[in-house]
């Protein structure tokens, strides 16, 4: 098949940075089609440690204008989708004896200013660069630092005996895959093309723009022609340069590096995150996650191959469990492990000794190819994804006619036009309108799904109503609203990266869904349940 008109964008790479920007040209009034050869989210954007933050540790490199764009961002996102997002404060506790085997711009300062220290971080060193993290990104919804007595508060009763203060900041939790989800769907629903499964074969500069040739997973291909394309790979981003798009390397590349997750049933009973300092230099988080476990990481390993599967080893667990025993009372081992997981981030490269080092900043590559534009994205966060589709379509600029300037800042994600902190009102309300939720169902689905669960639900009187039970509290209702409007596929699309049930639900559960979902993309009627 062959589609002779020229739209304006041909997006490659359906992760963060690929839908940000598929999102934001949309919404400008640019045709966009994006490809992305897997799920949406499929690597590194469903693996991140799933925080909106400025990025604490950043300051100890002098990454100062990084961290004031990220925590500028962190409560123009939180607005925006408060329903997948939400404020989380952070416990650091300080251990005055601790040395730290660090090389970073701070720590030479200190070492030379103050060589008796010998590798401690001075608790006068720690509430400056938290002072800096109140104040360097005009902080309007989210409270301060406070100062914590570990000895007597909730916050230092999971911890070892020894810790006697600490302190406590504000950053932001986002579901990571579920947020790129929705950036394709109001992508979607502003007129781009979002094709899954579709990997790009090759491109070709063409008078007037590109060739680009795809291939579907039953290898039917179809031909694109563009007038500009967006390498937004993610770790593959050098691969399609060179191998795909059939250009000379450049100046840019990126470093692949390794991040790996474990989640533990529930280690503390509060709803605050801990900030963890490790003699190596590194840090850790110890967050609340899907209200019954703990998510602990990560770790930062080079990963060469952005095409092997990256998995958490047996010894990136063991270091992640050990870094955790050194703060909680409750001693972790292999056993208490119920999931782990691991994506392969690519930071831009700058040339650092260590990936801990490497710069999480972004670069932007624009090149005209005599008529057959290419901008290539190296690097990036989940929390600047914005702001990067922004810079993006600014470069866009210069080569296309946009007609239309800046508009995604304070405009919802789908679900999210509500106001932070609205959650629980909603849950109530549905709660009421529909008797047969209970009120963890409830809170999923506005998580999920903000304003727009009552859709799903709409016309339910029971659960009956909604359909095939797959466990868990998934009906059939919700799984056909992710498949006709968040593009899911399969039930690993479903259970893992639309949300996280697969913590729930049994082996055979999900064989069923798979199996139902099958026969619904076929266009028959799944057979009813035993």
């Amino acid at each position: 098949m062959s589609d002779p008109k020229f739209t304006d964008l041909f997006v490659i790479g359906g992760g963060i940075n690929g839908c940000g920007i598929a999102r934001d040209a949309a919404g400008r009034g640019l045709s966009v089609t994006l490809a992305e050869q897997g799920d949406l989210a499929q690597a590194t954007s469903s693996s991140s440690t799933k925080l909106f933050h400025g990025g604490l540790r950043y300051l100890e490199y002098f990454e100062f204008r990084l961290v004031r764009e990220a925590l500028r961002e962190r409560e123009v996102l939180l607005r925006a989708m408060p329903h997948i997002s939400w404020p989380m404060r952070f416990v650091l506790p300080w251990d005055p004896e601790m040395r730290f085997d660090s090389d970073t711009p701070t720590s030479r300062i200190l070492s030379l200013a103050l060589p008796w220290m010998k590798g401690r971080r001075p608790a006068w060193l720690i509430r400056l660069g938290l002072f800096l993290y109140d104040h360097l990104g005009a902080r309007k919804l989210l409270p301060g630092t406070a100062t914590l007595d570990l000895r007597n508060s909730p916050e230092g009763a999971p911890l070892r005996e020894g810790f006697r203060r600490g302190w406590e900041y504000s950053d932001g939790w986002v579901e990571d895959s579920r947020l790129v989800a929705l950036n394709a769907r109001d992508a979607a629903d502003r007129g781009a093309t979002i094709l899954t499964r579709t990997k790009v074969v090759e491109a070709q500069p063409v008078t007037g723009g590109w060739r680009i040739e795809t291939e579907d997973p039953q290898g039917h291909r179809r031909t694109h022609h563009a007038r500009l394309v967006v390498n937004a790979a993610g770790p593959w981003v050098s691969d399609v340069l060179s191998d795909r798009l059939g250009q000379q390397a450049t100046a840019h590349g990126v470093r692949l590096v390794r991040g790996s997750h474990v989640v533990v049933r529930r280690l503390f009973d509060h709803d605050k995150a801990y900030f963890l300092q490790g003699q190596d230099g590194r840090i850790i988080f110890a967050i609340p996650y899907q209200e019954d476990f703990t998510l602990i990481g990560t770790t930062e390993a080079p990963h060469p191959d952005p095409d092997q599967r990256p998995v958490c080893t047996e010894a990136e667990q063991d270091y992640l469990l050990g870094f955790a025993n050194r703060y909680f009372r409750r001693q972790l081992s292999a056993e208490d492990v119920v999931w782990t997981y691991s994506g392969v981030r690519p930071l831009y490269e700058d040339g650092a000794s260590s990936a801990t080092a490497a710069t999480r900043e972004y670069v932007l590559a624009l090149e005209e190819n005599d008529g057959a534009p290419m901008l290539n994205v190296f690097g990036g966060k989940i929390t600047t994804y914005r702001r990067l589709a922004e810079q993006a379509l600014a470069r866009i600029a210069t080569v296309l006619d946009v007609p239309r300037g800046d508009w995604t800042a304070g405009v919802p994600l789908a679900g999210g036009d509500f106001l932070v902190g609205g959650v629980d009102r909603l849950v109530q309300d549905l709660c009421a309108d529909h008797p047969f939720l209970t009120g963890a169902w409830a809170k999923r689905l506005v998580r999920a799904y903000g304003t727009e669960a009552r859709q799903i639900l709409e016309g339910a009187q029971s659960a009956a109503d909604l359909g095939r039970d797959f466990g868990a509290t998934l009906t059939e209702r919700e799984v056909l609203w992710l498949m006709e409007r968040e593009f899911a596929l399969t039930a690993e699309d479903v259970l893992w990266r639309r949300g996280k049930l697969g913590l729930r639900v049994t082996a055979a559960q999900a064989a069923d869904l798979q199996i139902w979902m099958d026969a619904r993309l076929r266009g028959q009627e799944p057979a009813a349940a035993e």
